[in-house]
């Protein structure tokens, strides 16, 4: 239910909110940010963010100003900001990061400003909703309950990526059905990457089936895309060569991906394109699977466990 304070303030002009990341919690919080504009057309609005979704925040069409600097480092960089936001007199603040770093703009922001009104999961916040561990719940069924407690209950069930589009022309792709495959994911968490084999026998598999299996992934990932366009002939590596609208572009005309749980995994299932994620311990899927209609999830706590029949299995079923 809406907080009393709903009633008793008059409507905001001037607006933040905060998504600082990560990639897939970014595509699924764009549904919520189009609610938040829905639900104050006339408002003034900053998304707070960091560099690599700036763009995707100017793109969509929902805000009036945009700020990258959402993660400066260190305590006196993060304390430098809140302070500089609490100058900004912004009459409301809608956090989607929920996290330590906001916390700190929470009561700095506050200081002096005891009308500020604040829609997230600190206690002392006028719209402010508990979030407890239990039960497991998606991010995007979090942000929905969060923004009820500001009295927003009209969410779309998806993010719409229909303004995000890219030019596929100078890729040299083949003509003819595409398998999109992401191997890689963040370096930090390797535990996260199912084996280049699991890739490889998907990739083998689809050629077999007469789509070309393409592979996207940076430079980091370099040795996953390698050992399977090494493997796999007909595979076609596209690594560091695809921006956030040429992945889009990818995944309508694609027939199927399969990937790792990993932010363009996100973006490629959001995009339209039947997809297979692979999980492992290090992630839950009834919490983090990209928030999208035809999306399989497979998931062991190791994923060399993953059997190669289980993966392909699930691959002709996407490309059903």
């Amino acid at each position: 239910m809406p907080s009393s304070a709903s009633s008793a303030q008059p409507a905001p002009r001037r607006i933040l909110l905060i998504k600082l990341g990560a990639f897939g919690d970014f595509v699924v919080a764009l549904a919520h940010m189009k609610a938040v504009r829905d639900a104050h057309p006339d408002a003034h609005i900053t998304l707070l963010t960091t560099p690599a979704f700036a763009g995707m925040g100017r793109a969509c069409g929902l805000f009036d100003a945009v700020r990258d600097d959402g993660r400066p480092k260190g305590f006196a960089g993060q304390l430098a900001l809140a302070r500089d936001l609490r100058r900004q007199r912004f009459d409301r603040v809608y956090d989607l990061q929920r996290n330590d770093r906001t916390k700190l703009m929470f009561h700095v922001m506050r200081l002096g400003r005891p009308g500020l009104e604040w829609n997230g999961i600190f206690k002392g916040a006028s719209h402010f909703l508990p979030d407890p561990r239990e039960p497991r719940r998606h991010a995007a069924v979090r942000y929905t309950d969060q923004l009820a407690a500001a009295g927003i209950t009209a969410v779309p069930p998806q993010s719409d990526l229909s303004f995000l589009d890219g030019d596929l022309s100078g890729l040299g792709l083949p003509d003819g059905p595409l398998v999109l495959m992401v191997p890689g994911g963040a370096p930090q968490r390797p535990a996260k990457r199912a084996p280049s084999a699991v890739f490889i026998a998907a990739a083998r598999h689809a050629a077999a089936s007469g789509a070309t299996p393409v592979l996207i992934g940076t430079d980091k990932e370099a040795d996953a895309l390698d050992a399977i366009t090494g493997a796999v002939p007909e595979a076609v590596s596209l690594q560091g060569r695809t921006d956030f609208g040429q992945l889009a572009a990818l995944a309508r005309r694609a027939r199927a991906a399969i990937g790792n749980d990993t932010g363009p995994m996100h973006l490629i299932a959001v995009a339209g394109c039947p997809s297979v994620v692979l999980f492992s311990r290090e992630s839950d899927p009834v919490e983090c699977r990209p928030w999208a209609a035809r999306v399989e999830t497979l998931q062991r706590d190791d994923l060399a466990d993953l059997p190669v029949a289980e993966v392909t299995a699930a691959l002709d079923r996407a490309l059903s």
